[in-house]
């Protein structure tokens, strides 16, 4: 929900997209509604594996959908659902293919729901982050991540704004069929777009 109304939002700066696939339960459900919203909006989509992280890095997203904790992102048991520095990877990856591209800066979809329990999505971090991708390139990329004091329910509010068909997203952390309903990221989900006034098009398996 947060990048892809970050691609609507921003659709006139962004010159490129990139999903990492990296072997979470939901990456195979994400990335083809991913591609899906750049085709209609005509931006360019590449996805870039990231393997090595599913083989060494310790997660419960990265260990089969009977791993993932249920309950609120405030509960202690969803801090098992961090995927260590995984927005530091891919932000260095994403400065790199900047770089590359003759582009300045490079964005993410980070909110304030996120800071409790990832500490990759907090505002120290994308400034820290930011200050080393400008000084270790020689264009001087900035991170840009405008979410980051907004709630997931403010980012909905925004998506109904610019038209979002949220039906063409994916949050649950299980991968399965359908949204489980019961993760951390599946009750964020349906509490923002109820907030937000938005008739939830989700099909959750319960």
């Amino acid at each position: 929900m947060d990048s892809t109304t970050l691609l609507y939002d921003y659709k006139e700066r962004i010159a490129l997209a990139l999903s990492f696939d990296y072997g979470s339960n939901h990456n195979a459900k994400e990335i083809p509604f991913a591609r899906w919203h750049c085709e209609k909006l005509g931006i360019e989509h590449v996805v870039i594996s990231l393997d090595f992280m599913n083989r060494y890095f310790e997660s419960s997203l990265l260990r089969g959908d009977d791993a993932i904790p249920e309950g609120h992102y405030a509960e202690e048991n969803m801090k098992s659902t961090v995927v260590p520095f995984r927005n530091g990877i891919m932000l260095s990856i994403a400065a790199g293919m900047a770089e590359s591209r003759g582009l300045q800066y490079v964005m993410m979809a980070n909110h304030v729901g996120d800071h409790t329990i990832y500490p990759d999505c907090r505002p120290e971090f994308v400034k820290a982050m930011s200050a080393a991708t400008k000084a270790g390139t020689f264009p001087g990329i900035e991170v840009l991540a405008p979410y980051t004091n907004i709630s997931k329910t403010d980012i909905a509010r925004r998506g109904r704004e610019l038209g979002v068909d949220y039906s063409k997203t994916w949050s649950c952390y299980r991968g399965g069929k359908k949204h489980c309903g019961k993760c951390g990221t599946c009750v964020e989900r349906r509490e923002a777009l109820h907030d937000a006034g938005i008739d939830d098009p989700t099909e959750y398996d319960y």
